[in-house]
């Protein structure tokens, strides 16, 4: 995709989000760098990790930006997260399909900087950019979530939008030999649905089945691949753990977050536990009723001496000639002897 199929709205959103975040250049400086933004993602060396992509993060953002804090800062982190990129053999693969992370974020804050964005903002934005190079979102940043969901949220596509991204991504990692391809694309796959969940955001969490079905597929697919491909000659060496080192070192990462977060959930309730609960709840319940009928008994009694005490002093009344409301001072009370 060059950048002259830039959809149109693509410069306007990127000037929006900018603008948004406080930026102090003019419309024309923003948009220049837009559009430097625009080329880079179109580059010839690009197959997946391309304009298309780009634009696939930042709609997938905007179905979760309703659960986010800062949606524009979000948004700015995306258009960052892969600029910096190389499909070269040392790079693809082992470091997020060649998107440099480090690279991104510099490039981050200097650009912004010179578009006059807040320095709080630029700094968030390198650090939504680590997060997600690294796809370890902590419990606590609704943002980072979202992000991380948004660029994983290609795996929830319809089959055939997928079975379009493998292909794209093959293509991409194409000096890569097949059965060492295969072999990585398998342990990465595996990884994938071994997580305890794949999306962390509210919203995010809607993908979860369909991303697992696509994973489900291709596991298999792949494994058809492999049991047809001839087994390696004597001497071939394997690169498989040196293309999937750094993927899995992020995973390990993501994994060891995950398993904190866990173990600071409370412990999941045993039957005897929940037993214990219910037979608790019950006898709150039944001290709760014990008490308001002693309450209703209370009430009772005292309403009933207080018409027990009314009445007595009607007929006191009655026996003295003195109404209930008269206080003893009326003129028309008779004269005593």
């Amino acid at each position: 995709m060059g950048s002259t199929e830039a959809p149109q709205w693509l410069l306007s959103a990127w000037r929006r989000s900018v603008e948004a975040v406080g930026a102090t250049a003019d419309r024309a400086a923003i948009e220049r760098t837009g559009q430097g933004l625009i080329e880079r993602w179109t580059s010839s060396e690009r197959v997946h990790h391309n304009l298309k992509r780009l634009i696939g993060v930042l709609a997938r953002v905007d179905e979760v930006a309703a659960e986010t804090h800062d949606p524009d800062v979000v948004r700015i982190a995306a258009w960052y997260h892969g600029a910096v990129f190389t499909s070269a053999a040392q790079h693809a693969y082992a470091h997020r399909g060649g998107a440099d992370a480090e690279g991104s974020a510099e490039l981050a804050r200097t650009e912004l900087g010179a578009l006059g964005v807040p320095a709080a903002a630029i700094e968030r934005v390198g650090t939504l950019i680590g997060y997600l190079s690294r796809h370890v979102a902590p419990a606590d940043d609704i943002d980072a979530q979202a992000l991380c969901d948004a660029d994983l949220g290609g795996l929830a596509a319809e089959p055939q939008r997928y079975e379009a991204y493998r292909r794209e991504v093959r293509a991409e990692y194409s000096h890569i030999p097949e059965r060492d391809y295969v072999e990585a694309r398998l342990a990465i796959v595996g990884r994938l649905l071994d997580r305890r969940a794949l999306f962390a955001s509210p919203l995010g969490r809607s993908w979860e089945n369909a991303a697992r079905d696509n994973l489900r597929a291709e596991l298999a697919r792949l494994q058809h691949e492999l049991d047809g491909l001839p087994e390696r000659g004597e001497g071939e060496e394997s690169h498989v753990a040196e293309i999937v080192a750094a993927k899995m070192a992020v995973f390990d990462s993501a994994d060891a977050a995950d398993a904190a977060a866990v173990a600071a959930e409370p412990a999941p309730l045993t039957a005897a536990d929940r037993v214990d609960v219910a037979r608790r709840a019950a006898r709150e319940r039944a001290n709760a009723r014990r008490a308001a009928l002693a309450a209703d008994r209370e009430r009772r009694r005292v309403e009933k001496e207080e018409r027990a005490a009314r009445k007595a002093r009607e007929r006191e009344a009655a026996r003295s000639g003195i109404g209930d409301d008269d206080d003893g001072s009326s003129m028309s009370r008779p004269p005593t002897r």
